[in-house]
């Protein structure tokens, strides 16, 4: 008997009237939402506008959708164009079935001409969306827990995935590892170690998005070996555990050599961003000292009309009565000067 276990939803969607509002599609969203946030931010302290992420991705996110359609379909084929297969059902990206390495590499297409489009170095753009893309694939994973897919072998362990039966698709249902968890998790941890290296080794010209491309395959690639859904294999492991190896390899190979020919970080990422800051700022501190010597001129007019003393200071009649009879005989011998015809000897002058 399962003490604990991590249930699965009832339904994957919920109908509001005549619209089908689906778990898989709203953990891809705020995935996506979720990268462009942090990517923004990373961008805005690298010296870039605001704002400029999210417009490169305005290309970047559909070359990616489809990047990511296409790489499913033409890895697992025979659903759509096998025997028996309906060549619609390509289409139906809302039922699940999006690879990450199409998607990130038709994505990057998109992203470069965005980039292009803006003048912008592509590996700049890069490294600074890289912690949210891992943070967009932890979040988007949580889709595959609604569509109760991709899991891993049967377990008994108190964190195992419930799955329900459905003979209509051929699912047996039981308690399975939750990879889509396993893998989330590890996302987690990938974003943080990117921003850790970066902020520790200010990684630039590609290098933060290497870190996070060579560090998510190596969890993909043990991830990979423990699901059971069916899949093609090549020399005993599963095609996506290849294409992770082989990925990871690339990833760490750019890694090095970018190391060595380009050293260092990024001085200008953006075209004109940093004199549009530095200008920005230089008004806004001329617009304070303005305020502030229109402040000081009210607090001096204030005081020449008697009706408020400045704070810390007493009105100089209320001084000369406090100061004693020495402040009366200097105030006397004054007039008495004042009172000397001129060539009597006075020397005040005028």
């Amino acid at each position: 008997m399962d003490l604990a276990f991590i249930p699965s939803p009832s339904v994957g969607v919920v109908h509001l009237g005549p619209i089908p509002l689906r778990g898989y599609a709203f953990c891809i969203i705020i995935g996506v939402f979720v990268g462009v946030w942090l990517g923004n931010k990373r961008w805005i302290q690298r010296g870039g506008r605001s704002g400029t992420v999210a417009d490169i991705a305005v290309w970047a996110v559909p070359f990616g959708l489809v990047g990511g359609r296409l790489y499913h379909v033409i890895t697992t084929y025979e659903p759509y164009f096998g025997k028996n297969g309906h060549p619609l059902d390509a289409f139906k990206v809302w039922e699940g079935g999006l690879g990450i390495w199409g998607a990130v590499a038709l994505g990057a297409v998109g992203a470069w001409i965005g980039c292009r489009r803006r003048g912008i170095p592509m590996p700049a753009y890069a490294d600074a969306l890289a912690p949210g893309l891992a943070l967009g694939q932890a979040i988007g994973r949580w889709g595959n827990w609604f569509n109760q897919e991709l899991y891993g072998k049967p377990t008994d362990v108190p964190w195992a995935l419930k799955i329900s039966s459905d003979p209509a698709i051929g699912r047996i249902g039981g308690t399975y590892h939750p990879t889509f968890l396993y893998e989330c998790l590890w996302c987690i941890g990938v974003a943080a170690l990117v921003i850790w290296a970066d902020k520790r080794f200010r990684l630039g010209h590609g290098r933060a998005f290497a870190l996070y491309v060579a560090a998510y395959c190596a969890g993909r690639a043990w991830i990979e070996y423990m699901r059971v859904d069916e899949a093609h294999h090549i020399l005993g492991l599963r095609l996506n555990v290849w294409t992770a190896l082989i990925v990871f390899v690339l990833a760490v190979v750019y890694f090095v050599v970018s190391a060595k020919r380009a050293p260092g970080r990024e001085e200008v990422v953006e075209p004109g961003a940093l004199e549009e800051r530095a200008a920005a700022e230089a008004a806004a501190a001329e617009s304070a000292g303005s305020d502030s010597d229109a402040a000081t001129e009210a607090d001096g007019a204030d005081g020449g009309d008697g009706a408020e003393a400045p704070a810390g200071k007493e009105p100089a009649a209320k001084s000369a009565a406090e100061g004693g009879t020495e402040a009366v005989d200097a105030a006397a011998s004054s007039a008495d000067a004042d009172a000397k015809p001129a060539g009597s000897g006075s020397t005040k002058k005028s």
